[in-house]
C-alpha cells in the first residue's frame, strides 16, 4: 500500500510539474527580478537616476500636478460604451487623487478617479495616471515602460495577460498545483535531511541532475510553499472569489455604509461644494503623531477623497518599512477644514496575521539581506523547475529514441524555451531600451515587441535544433542560446554606458547601486551563461561517441 502511494505521488508531481512547471518558471525567474524591480526600473530610464524622494509637498508640487491630469484617450474610448450619451471634453469632477511612493522610488506615482457624468454603474471611475519628479512635479513621460515594476513584476503574478484577467487565473491555478506538487514530492523523498547534503556533480549526468533538482527543492522549500500559498491568499478576494462584487453586492454596499457611519468616513459624496484646507498641515500632524507612537513617519501613501465635496477628506498613510508586516496605520482628516477624523486602531491578532502575510510576500520593508535571500530563493526554485525539465527528458530519450518516439523532443524544445529563452527575452528587452531611441512614439511598447519576439524566435530556434533530441542526444540549442545569453548581457552592460555615460566603474565609485547593482548582475549572468555553454559543449563532444549506437539504432528502426 505504502509503495503504491508512493507511486502514485510520483506520478503526481511528474505531471503536474511538467504541464504547468512552464507558468511556475516565469513566476519564479521574474519574481526573483522583481525584488529589486525599482532598481531595474532607474536602469531603464535613466532620467529618474536620482535618490529616492520622500513624499513632497501638497500645495507646492501635488496640487498642480493633479490638476492637470486627465484621462488618456484610450481609457475614454473604453469607457464610452459604458456611458449613456456622449463622454464630455473634460472631467472635472474628482473621485480621489492619491501619491503613492516607497523608501525606493526616486519618482513618484499619481492616480486621479474622475466620477463620469451619465455613467451607467454610478460607482464606476473612469482614471487618469502619471509619474511625476517629485522634486520639482515635472512630468515624466507616458510612453516610457518601467521595465521591474511595469513589466518584470506583472509577468511574476499575471503573465501581462490582462483579458478578463487570464493571466492572474493561470498563475493562481499554477500555485495551487504547486502546492499540491511539493506535498507529493516530501512524500516522495523520505529521506529529506539526507537529500539536503547530496549532490553529486561527478556522478552520471541523471544522477547529478537529480541531485540539484532535489538539493534545490528542498533548502526552499518552507520559501516555496509560503510564497504560493500567500500569493493565492493575496488575489483571492480580488481575482479568485470576489464574491463581494458580485454574489454580495448589495450586502457589500450595505456594509460601506454601515462602515462609514461608524469610522466617520463618507462613503458618498454630499453633493455639496466645500473647499481644501492646508494638506501638508494635515500630513505634518500625522507624521507628529506616528512619532508620538514611536513609529517611522515617512508617508507612503496620500489619498484625498470625495475632493471638491462637504464629504471629502483626506487619509495619510504610513510607507511601513520598518518592520515586515504590511501596515498602515492611517490617519484621516475633513478635507474642507483640517479637523482629524479617526485614527486607525491597532490591528485585531487576524489583521496582524494578514498584514504580516502579506508583507512578507510583498516586501516593502527595508531589509536588503532579507531581500536578497528572496532573490536566492526565487532562483532555487527556477533551477528546481529547469532540473526537474531536464531529468524528464534524460530518462526518456533513449527509450523514446529506439521507439521513435517524438515526446522526449517536444518537452525539451519547451524547457529550453522556458529556462534559456526566458532569459534571453528578459536580455533583449534591457538591449532594446537602451537602443530605441528617447523620443520614439510608444517607446515602451516596442520594448514589449522586442521581449516577445526574442521569446517567439528563441522557441522557434529550440524546436528546429531539437530534432538530435529523437536520437537520443542532446540538444544544442541549450548550449546555444547560453552563448546568446552571454552576449546580450555583456552587450547590455555596454549599451548602458555608450548611452548614458554610467559605466559600472563610475557607478560603483559615487556608491550608486541601483544602476552598478543590475550591470554587476547582467556581468554575473553573462559569466554562467559562459561557463554552462562550455561545460555543455566539452560534455556534448565527449558523450557523442558513446551514443552513436544509439542514433544508429534509431535511424534503421
Amino acid at each position: 500500500m505504502t509503495q503504491s502511494f508512493r507511486q502514485a505521488m510520483a506520478w503526481l508531481h511528474t505531471w503536474f510539474g511538467l504541464v504547468l512547471g512552464f507558468v511556475l518558471m516565469a513566476a519564479f525567474f521574474f519574481g526573483a527580478l522583481s525584488v529589486f524591480d525599482r532598481e531595474i526600473d532607474r536602469w531603464s530610464i535613466p532620467s529618474t537616476r536620482f535618490e529616492p524622494q520622500p513624499m513632497p509637498s501638497y500645495e507646492a508640487i501635488l496640487r498642480p500636478a493633479f490638476e492637470r491630469m486627465q484621462p488618456l484617450p484610450a481609457a475614454v474610448a473604453a469607457m464610452a460604451p459604458r456611458v449613456e450619451g456622449p463622454m464630455p471634453q473634460r472631467f472635472d469632477m474628482v473621485g480621489s487623487w492619491s501619491a503613492y511612493t516607497t523608501h525606493r522610488d526616486p519618482v513618484l506615482e499619481l492616480f486621479a478617479g474622475y466620477i463620469v457624468p451619465n455613467a451607467k454603474d454610478p460607482d464606476e471611475q473612469i482614471w487618469a495616471y502619471a509619474t511625476i519628479d517629485p522634486r520639482d512635479g515635472t512630468p515624466l513621460p507616458d510612453d516610457r515602460l518601467k521595465v521591474g515594476s511595469g513589466f518584470f513584476y506583472p509577468m511574476h503574478y499575471s503573465l501581462t495577460l490582462d483579458w478578463k484577467n487570464l493571466g492572474f487565473w493561470i498563475v493562481g491555478l499554477s500555485a495551487l498545483v504547486m502546492l499540491a506538487a511539493l506535498v507529493s514530492g516530501v512524500v516522495m523523498h523520505r529521506k529529506l535531511f539526507r537529500e539536503l547534503f547530496t549532490f553529486r556533480p561527478g556522478k552520471a549526468r541523471l544522477r547529478s541532475v537529480l541531485d540539484l533538482h532535489n538539493l534545490t527543492g528542498v533548502v526552499a522549500l518552507p520559501f516555496h510553499f509560503f510564497f504560493a500559498f500567500t500569493g493565492l491568499l493575496i488575489f483571492a478576494a480580488t481575482y479568485y472569489f470576489p464574491v463581494g462584487h458580485t454574489q454580495l453586492h448589495d450586502l457589500h454596499d450595505r456594509y460601506a455604509q454601515i462602515e462609514a457611519s461608524q469610522t466617520g468616513l463618507p462613503h458618498e459624496r454630499a453633493g455639496v461644494a466645500a473647499g481644501l484646507a492646508n494638506v501638508d498641515a494635515m500630513v505634518a500632524q500625522a507624521q507628529r503623531r506616528w512619532e508620538a507612537s514611536g513609529k517611522a513617519g515617512d508617508v507612503g501613501f496620500l489619498v484625498l477623497q470625495h475632493v471638491g465635496d462637504a464629504n471629502g477628506y483626506v487619509s495619510v498613510y504610513r510607507a511601513g518599512t520598518d518592520r515586515i508586516a504590511l501596515v498602515g496605520d492611517g490617519i484621516h482628516f475633513k478635507a474642507s477644514t483640517g479637523e482629524l477624523i479617526r485614527q486607525d486602531p491597532a490591528a485585531t491578532p487576524v489583521e496582524k496575521v494578514s498584514e504580516f502575510l502579506t508583507g512578507l510576500h510583498l516586501q516593502h520593508f527595508r531589509h536588503w539581506l532579507l531581500r536578497w535571500l528572496y532573490v536566492l530563493g526565487g532562483l532555487l526554485g527556477a533551477v528546481c523547475i529547469a532540473t526537474g525539465f531536464i531529468f524528464f527528458v534524460e530518462k526518456r530519450k533513449r527509450q523514446h529514441a529506439r521507439q521513435g518516439s517524438q515526446g522526449a523532443r517536444i518537452v525539451d524544445a519547451l524547457a529550453v524555451t522556458t529556462v534559456t529563452g526566458m532569459v534571453l527575452a528578459a536580455l533583449a528587452l534591457l538591449v532594446a531600451n537602451r537602443l530605441l531611441p528617447e523620443d520614439l512614439p510608444a517607446r515602451g511598447d516596442w520594448e514589449r515587441y522586442a521581449f516577445w519576439g526574442s521569446w517567439l524566435l528563441a522557441m522557434v530556434h529550440a524546436s528546429v535544433r531539437s530534432a538530435p533530441v529523437a536520437r537520443g542526444l542532446a540538444n544544442p540549442a541549450w548550449r546555444e542560446q547560453c552563448w546568446a545569453i552571454a552576449v546580450l548581457a555583456v552587450a547590455a552592460v555596454l549599451l548602458n554606458w555608450i548611452t548614458t555615460g554610467d559605466h559600472l566603474l563610475r557607478t560603483l565609485a559615487a556608491g550608486y547601486w541601483p544602476v552598478a547593482g543590475v550591470d554587476l548582475a547582467l556581468l554575473t549572468t553573462g559569466a554562467i551563461a559562459a561557463l554552462a555553454a562550455h561545460a555543455l559543449g566539452r560534455r556534448a563532444r565527449a558523450s557523442a561517441p558513446a551514443h552513436m549506437p544509439v542514433a544508429e539504432d534509431a535511424a534503421r528502426a
